[in-house]
């Protein structure tokens, strides 16, 4: 059991309890959350989730149940326009549209069912989900309508389902010893979904509504051989076929697009030498479009997006106590999707390229001292020339995760504590870089102790320096009362939240 409290409103409830029922275990859990945030428009953020799960079985052998359940409700403040917070129409914690928000529903159903044989392992998942979400934005405010604003509301009812179901054999390859896999994955969505313009939350007119299908069916197999002691290979084949079918309205953009693509991968690991490896891989993927976007009668986007990827690393614990992993990486994009603020939604642009290296660290010098360090950076572009540019909005391109915690010092007792480093550093906003967000450091303290096995007290404290920084950045044009037709170019931000603690209790029983 866990019950939390904090600043501005945040309280947390939390249990857990996972009994013996007949020759099986019923695991349940119930979460409740409410937090308004420090904006000037209370979030009033409401949440409650649930699971209960009944598993019969081994790991050789058994079956599971599981049912889960969400419900989230609030208001909204949205990014806000640089000049209206600079003139001090509204503070940094304000908000234009007071009427912003929306609610959310989520309810799911799966069955699980393994078992391991002399011939393999065979493992087989059914699942089913309700979604439901209303969202009222507003991200330009006068731009379109001056008397009405341009609040539209998103919503999105579906029913989805599917099957994943995979048979993995231990056999022997060329005498080597080998693992192969061959599975399948079903899903179909049933999509009901569009987009209305509204004032207040109160309708004005049907912008577009749609009646969605989609259908993939994607079988893979999979092949792992240990040739030596020192290399061994990780080969496979996907194929994803998709089937979009959009009942639309205006109905111009209904109809009906099918595609299909084969994704081969590979690996190569070399080692360990030394306490070393070295890996090398490939291969193909995809991503999908939006059904809408696919079907449209004016330039429809590719039902099915290639995209093309390698990396090559080292990991190694050659120094005691440290593990060390460095990763470059490509990636070639057939189209990008990129988001559009003046819309609030994203579409399908140029092609373009990506890579990069990656660096994790986890240190632990003596029992009670862990040091741990991540940084990652990549250059992202759009491949084909434009006039606007080939930088690709919104690509980041640093990151660092740092943080120092303290366990299980003797002569504590049952202290623990930890300090984190979150930094996301500057990005372009448009593509000719003209425009770039600034970049956000937050440090977050925790510091805790554990009484006994039941009882444990922790304190967070978020964003300890109480830095002035925006967790979201755009540059797009938007209209305030007053402004001209055809708005002012800005920066749009969102904040991060200020300085904050919160106090929780946890109880084992």
């Amino acid at each position: 059991a866990d019950a939390e409290g904090g600043m501005y409103g945040y309280a947390r409830g939390l249990f857990i309890s996972s009994p013996k029922v007949g020759n099986g275990t019923l695991l349940y859990a119930a979460e409740y959350q409410h937090d308004n945030g420090p904006w000037e428009l209370p979030s009033n953020f409401n949440k409650a989730n649930g699971v209960v799960r009944y598993s019969q079985g081994t790991d050789d052998v058994g079956w599971s149940l599981t049912a889960m359940g969400y419900y989230g409700r609030w208001n909204s403040t949205d990014q806000i326009p640089r000049r209206a917070v600079e003139d001090g129409r509204i503070n940094r914690f304000g908000t234009i549209d007071d009427s912003d928000g929306g609610d959310s529903k989520r309810f799911s159903l799966a069955g699980e069912w393994h078992r391991d044989t002399e011939l393999g392992r065979t493992e087989i998942l059914v699942y089913g989900v309700y979604y439901d979400l209303d969202l009222y934005s507003n991200f330009t405010y006068f731009l379109d309508d001056p008397v009405n604003g341009d609040q539209f509301q998103q919503y999105d009812q579906r029913g989805y389902g599917g099957v994943m179901a995979r048979q993995v054999w231990d056999h022997e390859l060329f005498t080597r010893p080998s693992v192969s896999v061959a599975g399948l994955q079903v899903r179909g969505d049933g999509i009901d979904l569009g987009l209305n313009r509204t004032r207040r939350r109160e309708f004005l007119e049907t912008t577009r509504a749609d009646q969605v299908g989609e259908i993939s069916v994607s079988p893979y197999v999979q092949n792992e051989t240990r040739w030596t002691d020192w290399v061994r290979s990780d080969l496979g084949l996907r194929l994803d076929h998709y089937h979009f079918g959009v009942e639309s309205e205006p109905p111009g953009d209904s109809g009906q697009v099918r595609d299909t693509l084969v994704s081969p991968k590979g690996s190569i690991v070399l080692g360990p030498w030394s306490r070393t490896e070295v890996n090398f891989s490939a291969g193909m993927g995809l991503h999908s479009n939006d059904a809408r976007g696919v079907t449209s009668g004016m330039d429809p986007a590719d039902p099915l997006v290639r995209t093309y990827g390698a990396e090559t690393g080292v990991r190694t614990l050659v120094v005691d106590g440290l593990q060390s992993t460095l990763t470059f990486w490509w990636l070639q994009n057939d189209s990008e999707l990129v988001f559009v603020g003046d819309a609030g939604t994203t579409e399908p642009t140029r092609p373009s390229q990506r890579y990069g290296l990656e660096w994790a660290n986890y240190f632990s010098p003596v029992p009670w001292l862990t040091l741990d360090l991540d940084y990652a950076w990549s250059h992202a572009r759009y491949t084909d020339d434009a006039p606007e540019g080939d930088f690709i909005p919104g690509a980041i391109e640093n990151v660092l995760s740092a943080g120092v915690t303290v366990h299980d010092v003797p002569s504590l007792g049952g202290f623990f504590s930890s300090v984190r480093l979150r930094y996301f550093g500057p990005r372009p906003l448009v593509e000719d870089d003209a425009f770039r967000s600034e970049g956000t450091a937050i440090v977050n303290l925790q510091v805790g102790y554990q009484f006994n096995a039941r009882w444990r007290l922790t304190v967070d404290v978020f964003n300890l320096f109480n830095t002035d920084a925006d967790d979201i950045t755009y540059y797009y044009a938007s209209r305030l009362p007053g402004e001209p037709d055809g708005g002012v170019s800005d920066f749009h931000f969102h904040p991060v939240e200020p300085v904050q603690v919160r106090v929780a209790v946890t109880a084992r029983f």
